[in-house]
């Protein structure tokens, strides 16, 4: 399952730049060209990490790590900074950041930062995902799913699909949201590739012994995980 990043940036040619190194290194990545877009972004999506420029216009990167601070305080921070100033790269960090890469910077030390960072700050690389009440468990490190102790034969793609569901249950994906988090931004197929897998995977949690319906619809928008009540 690809890792999502948020890219916060007021220069477009800054946030394409390290959307393509970020891109060629396996990383699903979205856009915000200011504070105010990366708070509703975060709001209504999930991310793995921020990589956050510091000096823009209204609100700048110091006041953005804060909120982020307060809404998400586990959220991996990289800052950018075009100085190469002490003082500058305190501001950052005091105000909550992970860690700073100064402007100009090299793809190979960007994605080494990112990689360490997602390493240090989220050993969810993880562990296992887990819906006790429905007995599945899914180890993400050996890529094995089971339901009550049975292994389900997934597919990579299945896998990845209902990894990321059983991770944030009860959350809603759209078709496209899901195209990006497993397929990556590079694909070009439709989204009834995502319907595809869905129904494949439906058919395996019933011959599991689950109910189908378990992976619900949400019309005109997506899919979801049920929550257990």
């Amino acid at each position: 399952m690809q890792r999502h990043i948020l890219i916060v940036d007021d220069e477009a040619a800054m946030r394409q730049l390290v959307r393509i190194y970020l891109a060629h290194a396996g990383f699903s990545v979205s856009e915000a060209k200011d504070g105010v877009s990366c708070m509703e972004k975060l709001s209504a999506g999930v991310y793995d990490m921020v990589i956050l420029d510091m000096m823009m216009p209204g609100m700048d990167g110091v006041e953005v790590c804060r909120r982020i601070r307060e809404r998400l305080p586990e959220m991996p921070l990289l800052m950018l900074t075009a100085r190469d100033e002490v003082e500058s790269r305190v501001k950052g960090l005091t105000a909550g950041a992970d860690d700073y890469l100064t402007k100009p910077f090299d793809s190979r030390e960007l994605v080494a930062r990112v990689k360490s960072l997602l390493r240090r700050t989220q050993p969810r690389d993880e562990v296992e995902y887990a819906i006790p009440e429905y007995h599945l468990r899914m180890d993400v490190e050996t890529r094995n799913a089971t339901v009550r102790e049975e292994r389900l034969a997934l597919t990579p793609k299945e896998f990845d699909l209902l990894a990321l569901f059983v991770k944030w249950p009860g959350r809603t994906y759209t078709r496209d949201e899901l195209l990006d988090r497993v397929w990556g931004p590079e694909y070009e197929g439709d989204t009834r590739t995502v319907d595809s897998h869905i129904k494949n995977i439906r058919e395996k949690l019933r011959d599991a012994g689950l109910s189908a319906s378990i992976l619900a619809t949400v019309w005109g928008i997506g899919y979801r995980f049920e929550v257990p009540k």
